[in-house]
Order: C-alpha cells, then structure tokens, then sequence
C-alpha cells in the first residue's frame, strides 16, 4: 500500500470501545433532529472547502458517521486520534454521492478529516468523544471468538512473513537479483492480506510501503517499492540497498512483534475489509502499486483473501442480522476469487499486470465495485442489536 498519510492507523483497527472495548450501538432515531438528540448518525456534509458536522460532542462507544459529499471532487473522510493516528476512515466518495461509516471510539479529543481530492492533511473539525452516558449492549461472544481469530491469523501471517523477507533480503545482498525478484511478491502476501493490521503501527508502514511519489517532505524512501525500483528499473544494488533490505527485515519484524497488542474490534475488522477492497481500486488495479515488477495481480488476491478471511468470521453474526447481504457477499467473495484465479499459474505465480489488457482490467475494476458496495454494509451488519 501507498503510504500516503503522515502517520497511518487503519481504519481496521479502531480505538478500542469504551468499557468492554468490543461493541455497543444506539438505534437511530426517525427524523434528523430526533437523531442528533438521542445520539444517533453523525452527518458529516463534505464540499470542496468545507468540512461541516451535524455534532462536535457525542458518547463514546459505536458512533455512526453518515458522509454526503456534496462537493465537485472524490473525497475521503478520516477520524484522526493523537499523532494523526487513524481511527476510521472511508475513501472514493464521489462527488454526490453517501457513505455510512461504523467505528468503535473511546472518550477523547479527535479531529474530523475531509480530503476533497483525496490528498494533504485535509479540511478538519476538532471533535470531543464524551464518556458513555448508556451501559453496552451485551457482547455477542462470537464476536468475542472473530476477534480473537483474527488476531491469531494476523499474528500468523506476519509469522509467515518474515522467514520470506529474510530470503528476498539474503539473495538481494548477495547479488542473486533473479532470485530476489523472485522472491519480491511473495514476500508482501502477508503483509497485503492484513494491511489494515499492519498499517495500524503508524511509523512502520511509511518506512516499509511507500511508493515514491507518496513521499512526505523530508521522508528518506525505504522499503519494499524502493526495493523494487531497484531490482526493476535499475537492475543494480550497491550497499545502500544492501542496507535498505537489512532495515526492511528489521522493521517488519517490529510489526510481528506488535501485534498482540493491536487493538482489534468487530466493526473494525468489517471497515478493514473494506479498506483492502479501496486499496484494490485505488493503486492495485490502476497498476500504481508494484509500478516497475508488475505484480499487482499477487497483491491484488491477498488483499481479497485477508478481506474474505474477515468476513468469514463475522459471517455468523452478520448473518443473522442481514441474512440477504451475506448471500450477496458470498456470491461476489466467489466471482472475484474465480476471475483471480484465471491469472493464477502452477507455481503460484500471477500474469504480470502490464501484460493485462485494458478490457480485462475493467472486468477486475467491475469486481471490485460490485464486492465493495456491499461489503460497505458489513460494519453494520455486526453492531449488537
């Protein structure tokens, strides 16, 4: 992934919920006014300069932020805690269109991001989270059981990560470049499948996952893509390189070390599958991630695999709740699988992406859409009744 924030925290694992730190909801109210009063959706209204809440002051616990732009560009909307930390985030509003948004946050002071355009710091609102006025609604122990899954396989992947990163590093240090850009594209599977994880340490995904023009002023690029260009468009590596894949193993070891202590929530987990599914729209079908090796498509599936793997533990809560959403998801999780799978080869391998008409293309942008959209409902899906 690009990173393309100051600091990064994804929106997958949001601030742990007050009290119990796993779910708790109000129902909205009938009428906008009845809304505000009884603490339902926060509406946010984003245009081209402007940035404007229905509420700067609400209860903590699960909060619902209801998103109209109704500026001329795509924007993104962001809840940033301390340190541009991120606490939920939705990207690619359209111009005109709605997004709903479902986050667990803890009492505190935040800010409220608009990011028409999709770039800089954004147009902000200072937000003050109040301490629970209401006792949680009962946990829903499946719930209880996801997160504690995902953790593991979170935990599990980041395992598996780094004997490969040590591998790409090794035979990148010895010169051996074929072997190295062998070893490139595996050695991010288990990063890109839980991205909205590994984000979430925000000084480690800048030092490992920056393309270069995603460079802050002042930022030295480090990691995998520099890597890349390197192995790609250079096709030489002297000792800063050298260097600069030793640090890569360092820092990706520090993420596999952090992980017990990511916090990780129900509705987080829903959002994070989303946001792997943006990220697949924004940089992995438009060919801007894996720029110079072209093994967007190895991205591309482990993106869909961490989100599928979160869906799947919410499944039995999200199904009893919206029984005709995980249908939806499970007929879409299966044709964008399938479609992967034609460019999937015996080794393991993907069809490099620059080798992929444009007409194919659409067909893997069409895919995602029709996942995202109601992947986007999955947050909801999960809250306790």
């Amino acid at each position: 992934m690009s990173a393309r924030r100051r600091s990064v925290a994804a929106a997958f694992l949001v601030l742990a919920v007050a009290g119990a730190g796993l779910v708790g909801c109000s129902k909205k109210d009938a009428g906008k006014g009845s809304a505000d009063a009884a603490g339902g959706p926060v509406r946010v209204t984003a245009t081209d300069d402007k940035c404007e809440l229905s509420r700067t002051s609400f209860p903590a616990g699960h909060v619902e932020f209801e998103v109209a732009n109704k500026g001329g560009k795509t924007t993104e909307v962001y809840v940033y805690a301390e340190g541009d930390r991120i606490v939920t985030e939705r990207e690619n509003i359209g111009p005109g269109t709605k997004a709903t948004v479902n986050a667990e946050i803890k009492a505190g002071a935040y800010e409220v991001a608009c990011k028409p355009g999709m770039t800089g710091d954004g147009i902000r609102q200072k937000i003050t989270v109040t301490a629970a006025t209401t006792a949680a609604a009962p946990t829903d122990e499946r719930l209880t059981r996801a997160v504690a899954d995902y953790r593991a396989y979170a935990q599990e992947q980041a395992d598996a990560t780094i004997p490969v990163v040590e591998q790409f590093a090794a035979a990148l240090t010895a010169g051996d470049l074929d072997k190295a850009k062998a070893l490139f594209a595996p050695s991010r599977v288990g990063w890109e499948r839980t991205e909205p994880v590994a984000e979430s340490f925000g000084d480690i995904d800048p030092k490992t996952d920056t393309r270069e023009d995603a460079l802050e002023d002042g930022q030295q690029w480090t990691g995998w893509h520099r890597l890349e260009k390197a192995l790609w468009a250079d096709n030489k590596v002297g000792e800063e390189e050298k260097a600069l894949a030793a640090q890569l193993v360092t820092d990706l070891k520090d993420w596999q070390k952090r992980i017990p202590a990511a916090e990780i929530t129900p509705t987080g987990m829903a959002n994070g599958a989303k946001e792997l599914l943006d990220e697949v729209a924004k940089n992995k079908i438009t060919g801007e991630e894996d720029r110079y090796s072209h093994t967007d498509l190895s991205d591309f599936a482990a993106n869909v695999e961490g989100a599928r793997q979160a869906y799947e533990l919410l499944k039995p809560v999200a199904a009893d709740h919206d029984p005709a959403l995980t249908r939806t998801l499970d007929t879409e999780f299966e044709k964008i699988t399938a479609l992967l799978a034609q460019y999937r080869h015996p080794d393991g391998t993907y069809t490099p992406y620059d080798q992929v008409p444009e007409d194919r293309r659409k067909t893997f942008s069409d895919a995602v859409n029709s996942l995202g959209e109601p992947l986007s409902k999955l947050a909801a899906a999960v809250v306790t009744k």
